[in-house]
Protein backbone atom coordinates (compact mmCIF):
# COMPACT_ATOMS: atom_id res chain seq x y z
CA UNK A 1 0.00 0.00 0.00
CA UNK A 2 1.39 3.61 -0.96
CA UNK A 3 2.05 5.63 1.65
CA UNK A 4 0.62 9.05 2.11
CA UNK A 5 1.37 11.98 3.88
CA UNK A 6 -1.09 14.23 6.15
CA UNK A 7 -1.36 17.88 4.50
CA UNK A 8 1.07 19.99 6.87
CA UNK A 9 0.29 23.79 5.78
CA UNK A 10 -2.97 24.81 7.26
CA UNK A 11 -2.56 27.95 4.66
CA UNK A 12 -3.11 25.29 2.20
CA UNK A 13 -5.57 23.31 3.68
CA UNK A 14 -7.97 26.78 3.57
CA UNK A 15 -7.10 26.94 -0.24
CA UNK A 16 -7.89 23.17 -0.86
CA UNK A 17 -11.44 23.61 1.13
CA UNK A 18 -11.95 27.16 -1.41
CA UNK A 19 -11.06 25.02 -4.14
CA UNK A 20 -13.35 22.20 -3.50
CA UNK A 21 -16.65 24.41 -2.27
CA UNK A 22 -16.97 25.94 -5.70
CA UNK A 23 -16.35 23.07 -7.23
CA UNK A 24 -18.82 20.32 -5.36
CA UNK A 25 -20.24 21.30 -1.77
CA UNK A 26 -20.50 17.86 -1.26
CA UNK A 27 -16.93 17.19 -1.91
CA UNK A 28 -15.56 20.03 0.47
CA UNK A 29 -18.01 18.51 3.51
CA UNK A 30 -16.31 15.02 3.57
CA UNK A 31 -12.69 16.82 2.93
CA UNK A 32 -13.97 19.42 5.78
CA UNK A 33 -15.48 16.70 7.95
CA UNK A 34 -12.24 14.29 7.57
CA UNK A 35 -10.08 16.89 8.78
CA UNK A 36 -11.58 17.52 11.56
CA UNK A 37 -12.49 14.23 12.82
CA UNK A 38 -10.22 11.69 12.24
CA UNK A 39 -12.66 9.36 10.55
CA UNK A 40 -11.25 6.29 8.57
CA UNK A 41 -12.76 7.34 4.89
CA UNK A 42 -15.04 3.80 5.43
CA UNK A 43 -16.84 5.85 8.50
CA UNK A 44 -17.02 9.19 6.91
CA UNK A 45 -18.94 7.57 3.80
CA UNK A 46 -21.62 5.89 5.94
CA UNK A 47 -22.69 8.89 7.56
CA UNK A 48 -26.01 9.50 7.32
CA UNK A 49 -27.98 12.51 7.92
CA UNK A 50 -29.87 11.80 11.12
CA UNK A 51 -26.42 11.38 12.24
CA UNK A 52 -25.92 15.23 12.04
CA UNK A 53 -28.98 17.39 12.09
CA UNK A 54 -29.44 19.26 14.67
CA UNK A 55 -26.49 17.55 16.52
CA UNK A 56 -23.38 19.09 18.57
CA UNK A 57 -21.79 15.85 18.25
CA UNK A 58 -21.82 12.77 16.04
CA UNK A 59 -22.23 9.47 17.51
CA UNK A 60 -21.19 6.55 14.67
CA UNK A 61 -20.24 2.90 15.40
CA UNK A 62 -16.76 2.54 13.83
CA UNK A 63 -15.85 -1.44 12.39
CA UNK A 64 -11.88 -2.05 12.56
CA UNK A 65 -10.45 -4.86 11.08
CA UNK A 66 -7.91 -6.43 13.85
CA UNK A 67 -5.05 -8.25 12.07
CA UNK A 68 -7.15 -8.86 9.40
CA UNK A 69 -9.95 -10.94 11.24
CA UNK A 70 -13.16 -10.15 11.51
CA UNK A 71 -14.46 -6.45 11.96
CA UNK A 72 -14.60 -5.18 15.70
CA UNK A 73 -17.77 -2.37 16.18
CA UNK A 74 -16.93 0.40 18.58
CA UNK A 75 -19.04 3.01 19.12
CA UNK A 76 -17.28 6.65 18.59
CA UNK A 77 -17.93 10.39 18.93
CA UNK A 78 -16.52 13.73 17.11
CA UNK A 79 -17.94 17.07 17.33
CA UNK A 80 -19.23 19.04 14.34
CA UNK A 81 -16.85 21.49 14.01
CA UNK A 82 -17.88 25.65 14.19
CA UNK A 83 -15.30 25.71 10.85
CA UNK A 84 -18.31 23.66 8.62
CA UNK A 85 -21.04 23.67 11.07
CA UNK A 86 -22.90 26.41 9.30
CA UNK A 87 -22.49 25.11 5.46
CA UNK A 88 -23.62 21.48 6.98
CA UNK A 89 -26.79 22.64 8.16
CA UNK A 90 -27.62 24.79 4.37
CA UNK A 91 -26.03 21.48 3.04
CA UNK A 92 -28.41 18.89 4.73
CA UNK A 93 -31.41 21.38 4.94
CA UNK A 94 -33.56 19.85 2.14
CA UNK A 95 -32.17 16.14 2.55
CA UNK A 96 -34.44 13.40 4.55
CA UNK A 97 -33.19 11.72 7.40
CA UNK A 98 -31.64 8.40 6.15
CA UNK A 99 -29.92 10.27 3.33
CA UNK A 100 -26.26 9.48 3.17
CA UNK A 101 -24.42 12.80 3.52
CA UNK A 102 -22.07 12.00 0.76
CA UNK A 103 -23.88 10.23 -1.59
CA UNK A 104 -23.22 9.54 -5.19
CA UNK A 105 -25.16 11.22 -7.99
CA UNK A 106 -24.96 8.03 -10.52
CA UNK A 107 -27.24 5.60 -10.62
CA UNK A 108 -26.35 2.14 -10.07
CA UNK A 109 -26.45 -0.42 -12.29
CA UNK A 110 -28.70 -2.43 -10.23
CA UNK A 111 -30.61 0.98 -10.46
CA UNK A 112 -30.25 1.67 -6.73
CA UNK A 113 -29.41 5.63 -6.63
CA UNK A 114 -28.85 7.43 -2.93
CA UNK A 115 -25.97 5.16 -1.81
CA UNK A 116 -22.64 6.66 -0.66
CA UNK A 117 -20.03 7.41 -3.20
CA UNK A 118 -17.66 4.73 -3.33
CA UNK A 119 -13.85 4.91 -1.85
CA UNK A 120 -12.07 5.17 -5.27
CA UNK A 121 -14.65 8.18 -6.41
CA UNK A 122 -12.98 10.21 -2.70
CA UNK A 123 -9.57 9.06 -3.98
CA UNK A 124 -10.40 10.89 -7.19
CA UNK A 125 -11.40 13.73 -5.72
CA UNK A 126 -8.30 14.17 -3.43
CA UNK A 127 -6.42 12.92 -6.14
CA UNK A 128 -7.56 16.02 -8.45
CA UNK A 129 -7.12 18.91 -5.88
CA UNK A 130 -3.37 17.12 -4.48
CA UNK A 131 -2.51 17.70 -8.37
CA UNK A 132 -4.26 21.23 -8.46
CA UNK A 133 -2.13 22.44 -5.29
CA UNK A 134 1.14 20.24 -6.63
CA UNK A 135 0.82 18.01 -3.82
CA UNK A 136 2.42 14.30 -3.59
CA UNK A 137 1.36 11.32 -2.07
CA UNK A 138 -2.09 12.24 -0.98
CA UNK A 139 -4.67 9.99 -0.76
CA UNK A 140 -7.62 8.89 1.44
CA UNK A 141 -5.66 8.60 4.86
CA UNK A 142 -4.46 11.95 4.35
CA UNK A 143 -7.65 13.35 5.85
CA UNK A 144 -7.56 11.19 9.25
CA UNK A 145 -3.60 12.14 9.40
CA UNK A 146 -3.66 15.33 8.80
CA UNK A 147 -6.01 15.60 11.45
CA UNK A 148 -3.71 13.81 13.57
CA UNK A 149 -0.75 15.41 12.26
CA UNK A 150 -2.32 19.03 13.05
CA UNK A 151 -3.58 17.70 16.98
CA UNK A 152 -0.03 16.83 17.82
CA UNK A 153 1.67 20.11 16.43
CA UNK A 154 -0.71 22.34 17.88
CA UNK A 155 -0.91 20.83 21.14
CA UNK A 156 1.14 22.89 24.19
CA UNK A 157 4.33 20.67 25.37
CA UNK A 158 2.96 20.42 28.66
CA UNK A 159 -0.08 18.70 26.93
CA UNK A 160 2.11 16.76 24.50
CA UNK A 161 1.99 13.12 26.18
CA UNK A 162 -1.97 13.51 26.93
CA UNK A 163 -2.31 14.35 23.18
CA UNK A 164 -0.07 11.44 21.79
CA UNK A 165 -2.48 9.08 24.51
CA UNK A 166 -5.60 10.03 22.49
CA UNK A 167 -4.23 9.64 19.17
CA UNK A 168 -2.65 6.47 19.82
CA UNK A 169 -6.10 5.45 21.04
CA UNK A 170 -8.03 6.92 17.57
CA UNK A 171 -5.93 5.55 15.36
CA UNK A 172 -5.64 1.64 17.44
CA UNK A 173 -1.52 2.26 17.45
CA UNK A 174 0.25 0.26 20.17
CA UNK A 175 3.45 2.70 20.25
CA UNK A 176 3.77 6.43 20.12
CA UNK A 177 6.43 5.47 17.35
CA UNK A 178 3.72 3.74 15.37
CA UNK A 179 1.56 6.70 15.49
CA UNK A 180 4.98 9.50 14.56
CA UNK A 181 5.72 6.98 11.75
CA UNK A 182 2.04 7.08 10.18
CA UNK A 183 1.56 11.03 10.81
CA UNK A 184 4.94 11.33 8.71
CA UNK A 185 6.29 13.45 11.99
CA UNK A 186 10.30 13.93 10.19
CA UNK A 187 13.23 14.67 11.99
CA UNK A 188 12.79 18.19 10.91
CA UNK A 189 9.38 18.23 12.60
CA UNK A 190 10.84 16.67 15.65
CA UNK A 191 13.47 19.18 16.04
CA UNK A 192 10.82 21.87 15.53
CA UNK A 193 8.96 20.53 18.31
CA UNK A 194 12.01 20.26 20.50
CA UNK A 195 13.17 23.86 19.68
CA UNK A 196 9.57 25.34 21.37
CA UNK A 197 10.90 23.83 24.58
CA UNK A 198 12.62 26.48 26.91
CA UNK A 199 13.58 26.06 30.47
CA UNK A 200 14.75 29.14 31.02
CA UNK A 201 13.35 32.35 32.17
CA UNK A 202 13.42 35.72 29.92
CA UNK A 203 14.23 38.80 31.70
Amino acid sequence: MKFVQPIRDKALIVQIKNYLKVRSFRDYLMFSMGIHSGLRISDLLNLQVWQVRGQLHVTFVAEKTKNRRRKRRKEKKFIIHPDYREDLEVYIRDMPDDAYLFASRQRKRDGKSGLPICRETAWKMLSKAAKHFDLQEIGCHSLRKTWGYHMIMGSPPEEMNYVMALLMEAFGHETQEETLRYLGLTQDTLDRMILRLSFTQSG
